[in-house]
């Protein structure tokens, strides 16, 4: 009796679906509405990565998603390059080190960080399992926009170049593709921002009120 049931659980694994069987596949055309990041910044400075993405098809776009890499994410990437870094990190390169990532920005508030894991210092709400990566969890209905915005404390100085790429979901079937058709990425929608953090640190007072503010 028991073998025949082990036997029955066997059958029933080896008939087990892909997870990803029913998913929407295809292409999703987009629209980069807005993207935005200074492009020159002190240290200490704080500052907003912001990526709004339009749904320009007829189709909802299953789980939006977008990769922040250092220099490109494009793959195969050269070393020291792609998702091997750490998002808003450089590499590090001196052997023997266990982690080569060393962060030019700090992260202060993530995309969908509007909970408990933000507020502790966490990846945020729209966080996924890939450290470079953030979704928007639900579906994207065509003609609606997605806004991604990471605010960001700038650490080390130098010239760096931070790369993004977009997805209409992190594994599955769907394929993000420019609206307006292919650009220097393909028909994959994707840029850069090329940045110099300057040694001077930002400076600021308080005002009458209270205030923390800037000076320029």
């Amino acid at each position: 009796m028991i073998a025949a049931l082990a036997a029955l659980v066997l059958v029933g694994c080896g008939a087990a679906q892909r997870q990803d069987a029913s998913a929407p596949s295809g292409n999703f055309p987009v629209q980069i509405t807005s993207a935005s990041f200074p492009s020159s910044q002190r240290l200490s400075e704080h500052t907003h990565l912001i990526l709004s993405i339009r749904n320009a098809g007829r189709r909802p776009i299953p789980d939006l998603t977008v990769t922040i890499c250092n220099v490109t994410c494009r793959f195969p990437a050269p070393v020291g390059e792609g998702t091997s870094v750490a998002p808003f990190a450089q590499y590090f390169n001196i052997p023997g080190v266990a982690w080569h990532s060393r962060p030019v920005w700090v992260v202060d508030q993530p995309p969908g960080g509007d909970g408990y894991s933000a507020a502790e210092g966490g990846a945020g709400g729209d966080a996924t399992a890939d450290a470079n990566s953030w979704q928007r969890g639900a579906p994207l209905a065509p003609g609606a926009t997605a806004t991604f915005d990471w605010a960001v404390t700038a650490v080390a100085p130098g010239r760096f170049v931070v790369a993004w790429e977009v997805a209409a979901d992190q594994y599955g079937k769907a394929r993000a593709i420019n609206a307006a058709g292919p650009d220097q990425c393909g028909s994959t929608p994707c840029g850069t921002f090329a940045v110099t953090i300057s040694n001077a640190p930002a400076q600021s007072y308080v005002n009458d009120n209270g205030q923390v503010v800037p000076q320029q």
